[in-house]
């Protein structure tokens, strides 16, 4: 008898389920394994969190979804196993495929592969007047712009296997919120960018606090973005915070939810005092708001994490010590 049961036709529950919260795809197997994946909706910039509710023998649990692979862990190595899926705000609405994959202790592996429905969003335009170098940069601009570019891919390439977070997630700045996740920029007439996060406006010299406990992995002055910090979550999960008038965190240290990280400013490309917040998974460019309807473990990272990153990301990092 095969050790691989392939689940393509005899898969007991695959279900969306809606409700007031959000979405809910629930799969549950021959041998009692149960998994959901859940979200606001099924749609470009969300994030669906994938959560083993019942793992029934399970050693190791995976997915695959458009070319990465995901394996779902826990915090501290309690609770429910869990992992992050980003739908970026680019992509093609439509099916596509999911493989769920279940390692059990006796070592009978368990395969299925599926699709998901991701609908279709529309992104309102906007137009907005900055400084002309910030949308024709000068000559002497490109190596830098070109570093910068180098060294955020190398980020969001990080792979921290396990989850830093302390709890539910917080928003950052208590202020006047434009929900303009996904916006298509114009500047100066010129279609530029595509906004992938939200704007916070608050006085100028206001605290941003870090909106869950991680690592700092970047604080530091970029064009575009001006001071800028961004937090390493663990499980490929990033927060960016930029325009800061000031920075109050370090690269490589730990941050606590809640501790201030920097204040309110206007640096970079921007129009006037206000927080860019963002997140990613990995790559893909998700709405942070999204982050706010989920619940996570609130046990905190009991050892001590290192002041700086424990791997050397490239000699673009140096650059921007």
């Amino acid at each position: 008898m095969s050790r691989i049961l392939s689940l393509a036709s005899v898969l007991l529950a695959w279900a969306i389920i809606t409700s007031g919260a959000g979405e809910r795809i629930a799969v549950q197997t021959p041998l009692g394994r149960e998994m959901e994946f859940v979200a606001r909706s099924f749609e470009p910039g969300e994030i669906i969190l994938v959560r083993l509710t019942n793992p029934a023998g399970a050693k190791k649990a995976s997915i695959r979804f458009l070319g990465q692979n995901f394996e779902l862990r826990t915090k501290e190595g309690e609770g429910e196993p869990f992992a992050f899926i980003g739908l970026d705000l680019g992509i093609r609405p439509g099916n596509h495929e999911i493989e769920i994959s279940f390692l059990g202790e006796d070592g009978r592996v368990e395969n299925q592969s599926r699709e998901i429905l991701v609908g279709k969003r529309e992104f309102p335009v906007k137009k907005l007047w900055v400084k002309e170098e910030f949308v024709t940069p000068p000559p002497e601009m490109e190596e830098r712009i070109r570093w910068e570019a180098e060294l955020l891919e190398t980020i969001y390439g990080r792979r921290t296997e396990r989850w830093l977070g302390d709890g539910d997630f917080i928003l950052p700045l208590d202020g006047k919120m434009a929900q303009n996740f996904g916006e298509r920029r114009v500047y100066n007439n010129i279609p530029r960018s595509v906004h992938a996060g939200i704007d916070i406006s608050a006085p100028f010299g206001k605290e941003v606090r870090a909106s869950n406990s991680g690592i700092s992995v970047l604080a530091t002055d970029l064009y575009f973005s001006g001071l800028t910090v961004i937090l390493d979550h663990g499980l490929g999960l990033f927060s960016y915070y930029c325009h800061f008038s000031e920075l109050r965190v370090k690269r490589g240290t730990q941050v606590r939810k809640g501790e201030v990280i920097g204040l309110v400013g206007s640096t970079g490309r921007s129009t006037g005092p206000h927080l860019h917040w963002s997140v990613k998974v990995f790559q893909s460019r998700v709405d942070p708001l999204s982050l706010l309807s989920f619940s996570f473990p609130e046990e905190p990272v009991k050892e001590i994490l290192p002041r700086r990153p424990s791997i050397r990301l490239s000699s673009a990092f140096d650059f921007f010590r």
